[in-house]
């Protein structure tokens, strides 16, 4: 860690640890600074983007329409960052087969969609909290790459941010334990304290000090990422997680991990919100142009089986396409309520609508799966 990088301004301290090297702790949030009127107008505007975004949230004919194809690209994205690369295609196939265990990646990415569902699912018993950050945490690293790494347990050694080879060639250095232990009690306090803060600028300190203090063994980041979905959630400045703020990060990766570290070499943060606050308007907007691209897509396919006078059942189908855009007869039986012929039918009618395409790769035993690729390509940001 380069130590003479560290200035005056400097949120934190730099504390010795064994083999003469040093570590970063940060002060408690919230930092003592004034907003620039460009902050508070970028503010502003993001919030403006997030409630147009909600207001087409609560135009969804289902509740549970989109949210997890924006969950899927949220979780593809953020475990991109971290090196993990997963096939949408195959991420949605694992979904509804019992065939060939998935790749590692896959089973990575759907790690995080469940522990990114079980915590806004624990909201309506739980607030925000350490406790549901293990929880999290657990069913981030349950049997993938880093599983051995006390999954759900804060960590209990030291660690270091950067390319292998030690502590010398470290980017940056997170606090100590017994000091990551201080500084995550004021984390957990700031988290239930109440304030005059705008509440992305609040979003944006609260990312900032998570990854500073970088409390597990691994995972880290993804944690991050994935707590600030669960916090818009908490706030009430979405309805739905319809937004996947790790696309912006993706794309702008290397400044992303600059703006962090420049907070705490040298106090930075004006920086770093003007960065966070354009990534929450500019994936507010996209998200509401895919949400409304899918869903005059749904019309779309409502009017094409009307026109050969499909069925009700193939209504429901399509409905459930934009829930997760892969189906087998299986799966479509089971929605239904069906015979398998009348299933199997039913997503023939889909097929000559153009609506569904058969996957040829599939094999292995599994049943025969019909992607809708529209809406896979609409949701894809990959």
């Amino acid at each position: 860690m380069d130590l003479a990088s560290f200035g005056t301004n400097s949120p934190g301290r730099l504390v010795s640890i064994p083999g003469g090297h040093s570590a970063f702790v940060p002060h408690p949030l919230p930092p003592p600074m004034q907003f620039g009127g460009r902050v508070l107008l970028l503010s502003d505007r993001a919030m403006l983007s997030l409630g147009r975004l909600d207001g087409k949230a609560q135009t969804l004919p289902n509740p549970h329409m989109l949210i997890r194809v924006f969950q899927q690209q949220e979780a593809l994205l953020s475990s991109r960052i971290e090196g993990t690369i997963a096939d949408p295609q195959e991420l949605l196939l694992a979904e509804v087969s019992r065939g060939a265990p998935p790749s590692s990646g896959v089973r990575e990415v759907r790690n995080y969609m469940d522990a990114l569902d079980r915590g806004l699912r624990q909201l309506q018993e739980l607030p925000v909290s350490l406790r549901l950050i293990r929880d999290a945490h657990r069913r981030l690293m349950r049997g993938v790459r880093g599983q051995e790494q006390r999954p759900g347990e804060f960590r209990d050694i030291q660690n270091y941010i950067g390319k292998p080879g030690g502590f010398s060639n470290a980017r940056f250095v997170p606090p100590p334990v017994a000091e990551m232990r201080e500084c995550l009690d004021a984390f957990e306090k700031f988290l239930h304290s109440e304030d005059d803060l705008p509440a992305l600028v609040r979003l944006a300190f609260i990312h900032y000090q998570f990854e500073a203090i970088h409390p597990f063994r691994d995972g880290n980041g993804r944690i991050g990422r994935l707590l600030l979905v669960i916090l818009l959630c908490d706030w009430k400045l979405l309805s739905h997680p319809l937004i996947y703020l790790s696309g912006y990060f993706d794309k702008h990766r290397d400044a992303y991990l600059d703006h962090l570290l420049a907070v705490s070499q040298r106090g930075a943060w004006e920086e770093w919100l003007r960065f966070f606050l354009q990534a929450v308007d500019e994936q507010a907007r996209e998200a509401f142009e895919r949400a409304t691209s899918l869903l005059a897509l749904r019309e779309q396919y409502r009017e094409r089986l009307q026109a050969l006078r499909a069925s009700s059942a193939a209504l429901r189908l399509v409905d459930a396409l934009f829930v997760r855009p892969i189906l087998t007869v299986p799966v479509a039986r089971g929605l239904l309520k069906m015979t398998y012929r009348g299933a199997q039918q039913v997503l023939l009618k889909l097929e000559r609508a153009k609506i569904i395409t058969e996957w040829r790769r599939v094999s292995g035993g599994r049943p025969k799966a019909f992607f809708a690729e529209e809406i896979i390509r609409l949701t894809s940001a990959l």
